[in-house]
């Protein structure tokens, strides 16, 4: 079997506690300020920095009218979160394997710098295998879930020796035909649904009477026939579960785990021996939308894991966790000119490059969704004056095209920029080609004092690895290639360009 990473790292860990500029319907903290003038740390100013930095260097501009940014000491801060909420609460020597679900952010870059900092892959589809691959994620680190693997996906799987968990009784057989005599160093495992019930966002809870995955444990026979699959299978040693994620209590997540761990005593008690070694408690937590405040944290949820269910954090099982959104959402930004100034009915319209095609579920499901939005003026500074009403508007050819709605903001002008904030995650990765839209460049950036001439840091308090006191407007922004623009050419390439004749007659 493959081995889980052990439970021997630890970091300083908590949410970092910042404030927002511009209002919404959702309280985002304090007045609009500038980085350096205000007392604004941590994030915050990062962001702020980040931004005068990129109009200064021309990352965006008239030619390059949207982009994304990410933090990339947010990241690095979140991972070691991570990590130090559950060293906090486990046996020591319990092996842990963090593994970040790929489809949150789908970036090569993204997916290395996670690995450096301890956390392994969780993926879903042939892409997110190849994407995790190419990061350099090691098969023993990689976990594929999925409700509807092919026999070449789990053949594959197989043959890297990648965990398994399987979400069928048709997809187990298939395994059966594929490993069930050996050979594979994959560990397998099966997906239960716990049937705890639903979150305030149906489409994103699990755990339903009617979920699409895993085997609904409360149907009638299901709890006998996943105990008599585990005992008719030696080689099964992992069980999985996921209730849901944005819009889940940790109460109902920490349920869903309860009924899993259950289910694996009961399972080891029937069989005589310890079979299930390592339990897959999937991700989900939620994310804050409202302010800059990470919360909930991972180690309030990790306490309420122990609190709920001591045994499985006792060292009798491993343990594999399969968070996304939470480690990347808080840590990304799409900033956006505004192309022109308008009005209707009264109501002002700054209409952007940013809409459907980067915001798809905002834009579709604004209730559930809500961005803050941050307003920029031309220089990338952060906007001043009265709160005005208006609506954001993005490029797309619909009217329901709007990253916010009679949203009080500073007013905004021909030439500002606005930012839309905690979008690290399932936003500009996810791309939606509506109208052909280009994908939007993405630049990770870090925040480091500038060096002064007498050879000693310009600004001190900072070391862009998330340890931030204060940052300066002397700072320097350093920013990297993530992902380059999409071009008009690459759209027509994918669009069949290279078959323009293939409907003509013959």
């Amino acid at each position: 079997m493959a081995s889980v990473q052990h439970n021997s790292q630890s970091a300083d860990h908590g949410a970092r506690h910042g404030s927002g500029h511009g209002t919404d319907r959702h309280p985002a903290g304090s007045a609009p300020g500038r980085a350096g003038h205000t007392g604004r740390t941590g994030a915050a100013a990062r962001r702020d920095l980040a931004v005068r930095a990129a109009v200064a260097q021309g990352l965006i501009s008239e030619a390059e009218p949207v982009l994304a940014l990410l933090d990339v000491a947010g990241i690095r801060s979140s991972a070691a979160a991570l990590r130090a909420a559950f060293d906090e609460v486990v046996a020591p020597g319990t092996a842990v394997l963090h593994a970040f679900a790929v489809k949150a952010t789908a970036l090569v870059p993204v997916l290395r710098l996670l690995a450096a900092e301890g956390i392994g892959a969780e993926v879903a589809s042939p892409g997110e295998l190849a994407l995790a691959r190419a990061a350099g994620i090691p098969a023993d680190r990689t976990v594929l879930d999925s409700p509807a693997k092919t026999t070449a996906e789990l053949r594959e799987a197989i043959a890297l020796g990648i965990a398994v968990n399987a979400d069928n009784p048709q997809e187990l057989a298939r395994i059966d035909a594929l490993a069930g005599s050996g050979g594979t160093t994959s560990p397998f495992g099966l997906r239960v649904n716990p049937q705890t019930g639903a979150g305030s966002i149906g489409a994103l809870s699990t755990a339903t009477a009617t979920s699409k995955f895993g085997v609904a444990l409360r149907d009638e026979g299901a709890r006998a026939w996943v105990v008599q699959a585990y005992l008719d299978r030696p080689w099964l040693t992992r069980l999985h579960t996921h209730s849901g994620s944005q819009g889940l209590p940790l109460e109902l997540m920490a349920e869903g785990v309860r009924a899993l761990h259950g289910l694996a005593e009961e399972i080891n008690a029937a069989a005589g021996r310890r079979q299930i070694d390592t339990l897959d408690i999937g991700g989900g937590l939620p994310v804050n939308f409202a302010s800059d405040e990470e919360t909930p944290t991972y180690a309030a949820y990790a306490r309420l894991l122990k609190d709920t269910v001591p045994g499985l954090l006792d060292g009798g099982y491993g343990l594999v966790t399969e968070f996304g959104r939470s480690l990347l959402a808080k840590h990304g930004l799409v900033l956006a000119r505004v192309e022109y100034a308008k009005s209707a009915g009264g109501r002002p319209i700054a209409v952007t490059h940013a809409g459907s095609q980067i915001a798809t579920r905002t834009v579709y499901n604004p209730v559930s969704w809500p961005l803050r939005i941050a307003a920029y003026d031309a220089g990338g500074r952060p906007k001043s004056g009265p709160d005005v009403a208006q609506d954001i508007a993005g490029p797309a050819c619909f009217a329901g095209d709007l990253l916010a709605e009679n949203r009080p903001l500073p007013l905004l002008e021909q030439g500002d920029l606005v930012a839309a904030l905690d979008t690290g995650a399932y936003y500009f990765t996810n791309h939606y080609a509506y109208n052909s839209l280009v994908r939007p460049g993405i630049q990770g950036f870090t925040v480091r004092p500038r060096a002064s001439t007498d050879g000693t840091d310009g600004v001190s308090g900072t070391d862009g690895t998330g340890g931030v006191d204060g940052v300066g407007d002397t700072d320097e922004v350093r920013f990297r290639t993530v992902r380059a623009p999409q071009t008009v050419e690459e759209i027509v390439t994918e669009s069949g360009g290279a078959y323009a004749d293939a409907l003509l007659d013959d």
